[in-house]
């Protein structure tokens, strides 16, 4: 049986190897196929050398130089020293891990649960995910800007909801809240607490989309050899569900945990790191320092102070990905591994009770909080699975499937109203007039319906510019690294050369490296090459976060499809490169779907490259740009409103018309073995 883990390299090959005899010299020095990978792999070295490993190596050096008027002085470790007591350092950083760990726990409790509901349904399982997976496919700034105006204190529809149920005052007698209304992002208590609820909202989707891909690569008759045996729904869950995911949830959660652990649209945009810096992370820290203060080793500094942690992470994540099944390894590999059995079970334990005294001892305000939302979610499942299991054992099968029908749809019903609430706030709020939007009349249904907003934004804004701007930028960013990830992504799955583990590994660090590390030093390379304030700034710097990622997908997604093929084709008289022209690639479409896809998206919502690089209106994407349209206090809510769903319509079209593409690209890509 083959287990459930994240994409590996395998070492496949077109044709027998040739005798010793066959080769040449440098073949046997280099590997059969070192010419081609050369050429196949050179256009994804030279931007991956250029944009990310010679920046991180300039910002390196940028942290032991500090800045005093025109002139930058060389002042060795004294940067890194100074962050030893520097309040605001200390603050950003607890407030990164408070805010990733809380985070990731809720998005892995609720993507599964979506996931697992998702995946027992028969019909109309294609539209329920294609739903769900509308707040991940939204832009950042759409998300921050809608739920901006959901939880304004006064005027909030969340206030207005709660206060009509009744859940409001309930929540300040369970002292969930220290007052009604409840100030979510201005009070101190509740800031935090608001900003992860929005990032579990928008993260949610991607850990369901994983989640139903390993699903679907687990063995049916695993559950119905568990079931002859009396296996309940619990314990099969338990001993069949979580194993089977194990991998896809380890991948899942870390490559989620250092994106989280390094996010600053999102915080930015909802709360600019305030009340005070209670919300602000260590990015936002060396954005202020860096950019706003000018001391680029300062800035530098704070994120390179930080690589350690990313470094575990990654550590963790290559680890995972070289992680090979029992049957193909070597018997004294395989009984290395037996040895340490006991200690990777107990690991998991281990790093649960860390992450918790540590969450206990930097929150305790947010962590009872938490665990009692935690819990009562808990507890439902548990119940709902105990009364199934109940009238099954006591052969009530109709009424077990009738209670755990109406238990999913319950459950559904709840999930959908948290995924699209917000997005119908957006939806209902774009065709309101300014009366209607500022009186706060006919929240849920405008009456009368007008088209008062998008003339507005028009009139009043450069939309059509931003909008044309970012067109332009993510079809060339998805272009570029759809071409260089097909071919880096071929060369790593199919070709023999010496140095290709080595190479794997560079894209997958590559893949992980935060933005925040990044966007100082390109930066500076920008204004050496006087590229700031146009497009070209976003084109060229916008591959460091399409490009690995796209390679990694491609190369799982080419090492899946048969050799046999390829082979056929060689034999007919194709050359290796008419056989990838001509079989492979028709047969990656879903693929090469997904990257694109995933690339596209990724550009279309990027905004810390696009708000440090660009400060000139006609240059501006739609996220800066939607992002300047508020003044000081003044926030054009039906305007933002109208932005939003323009911003949103084009890609949530593209995920519904590519959405059997994506599924099948990331169940053969990232999710099979």
């Amino acid at each position: 049986m083959r287990s459930v883990r994240p994409a590996r390299v395998p070492a496949a090959r077109v044709s027998p190897p040739p005798g010793p005899g066959s080769l040449t010299a440098v073949q046997r020095r280099l590997g059969r196929d070192w010419r081609l990978a050369a050429l196949f792999l050179a256009p994804m070295a030279v931007l991956v050398g250029g944009l990310v490993l010679v920046p991180i190596a300039r910002s390196i050096i940028t942290s032991t130089t500090e800045r005093h008027g025109q002139d930058t002085v060389f002042v060795g470790l004294d940067n890194y020293l100074h962050l030893v007591d520097d309040g605001q350092f200390h603050t950003g950083v607890v407030n990164s891990f408070v805010f990733t760990a809380y985070a990731e726990i809720f998005k892995v409790v609720l993507g599964l649960a979506a996931a697992l509901l998702l995946h027992h349904r028969r019909r109309g399982r294609a539209v329920l995910a294609g739903l769900l997976l509308v707040p991940w496919v939204v832009p950042t700034v759409v998300t921050a800007f809608s739920w901006r105006a959901l939880l304004d204190p006064i005027f909030g529809s969340v206030n207005n909801l709660l206060t009509a149920t009744g859940i409001g005052p309930l929540l300040v007698d369970l002292h969930l809240v220290d007052s009604w209304p409840a100030g979510w992002l201005s009070d101190p208590e509740l800031a935090m607490p608001s900003v992860i609820l929005v990032n579990v909202w928008k993260g949610v989707p991607f850990f369901t989309v994983c989640f139903l891909a390993g699903l679907k690569a687990i063995p049916a008759d695993l559950y119905e050899a568990a079931t002859i045996d009396g296996a309940s729904s619990m314990q099969r869950f338990v001993n069949v569900t979580l194993p089977g995911l194990r991998h896809v949830i380890t991948v899942t959660v870390t490559l989620s945990s250092i994106w989280t652990f390094n996010n600053f649209d999102l915080v930015w945009l909802l709360t600019q790191g305030g009340p005070g810096d209670v919300t602000a992370p260590y990015v936002l820290v060396a954005y202020s320092k860096a950019i706003l203060q000018l001391q680029y080793g300062a800035g530098a500094a704070v994120t390179l102070i930080m690589l350690p942690v990313i470094g575990g992470l990654v550590f963790l994540l290559v680890r995972l990905l070289r992680q090979d099944s029992g049957a193909n390894l070597p018997r004294a590999r395989r009984a290395a591994l037996r040895v340490g059995t006991r200690a990777r079970k107990a690991l998991p334990w281990v790093i649960t009770a860390v992450v918790t005294g540590l969450l206990l001892w930097a929150s305790p305000q947010i962590f009872w909080k938490a665990a009692v939302i935690l819990g009562v979610i808990l507890l439902i499942a548990a119940a709902v699975g105990r009364v199934v299991s109940t009238l099954q054992s006591r052969g009530g099968r109709r009424a077990s499937s009738t209670v755990s029908g109406l238990g999913s749809w319950v459950a559904l019903a709840g999930l959908l109203f948290f995924v699209l609430g917000p997005l119908y706030w957006i939806g209902v709020t774009a065709f309101k007039s300014e009366g209607q939007v500022v009186m706060r009349t006919d929240d849920l249904w405008p009456t009368p319906w007008t088209t008062e907003q998008f003339t507005a934004l028009f009139a009043n804004q450069p939309f059509g510019r931003w909008y044309l701007n970012t067109l332009l930028v993510s079809a060339a960013s998805t272009a570029v690294a759809l071409v260089c990830a097909a071919l880096a992504g071929y060369a790593l799955a199919r070709l023999r050369f010496r140095g290709a583990q080595g190479f794997t590994v560079t894209v997958l660090l590559t893949y992980v490296m935060p933005g925040a590390l990044l966007f100082i030093p390109l930066y500076q390379m920008l204004i050496g090459a006087r590229l700031t304030d146009s497009l070209w700034s976003l084109v060229v710097t916008y591959p460091t976060f399409t490009l690995p990622f796209a390679t990694w997908l491609l190369v799982g997604y080419f090492s899946s499809i048969p050799v046999e093929l390829e082979e056929a084709a060689l034999v007919d008289g194709c050359s290796r490169i008419q056989a990838f022209g001509r079989v492979v690639l028709p047969l990656a479409k879903p693929g090469l779907l997904a990257v694109a896809l995933f690339t596209l998206t990724n550009a279309w919502n990027e905004f810390l490259f696009a708000f440090v690089f660009i400060t000139k209106d006609e240059y501006k994407t739609l996220p800066v740009g939607m992002q300047s349209m508020i003044a000081g206090d003044v926030v054009p809510q039906g305007q933002l409103a109208a932005a939003s769903l323009l911003v949103s319509i084009p890609v949530v079209i593209m995920y519904a018309l590519g959405q059997r593409f994506l599924t099948e690209g990331l169940t053969a890509g990232a999710v099979k073995g």
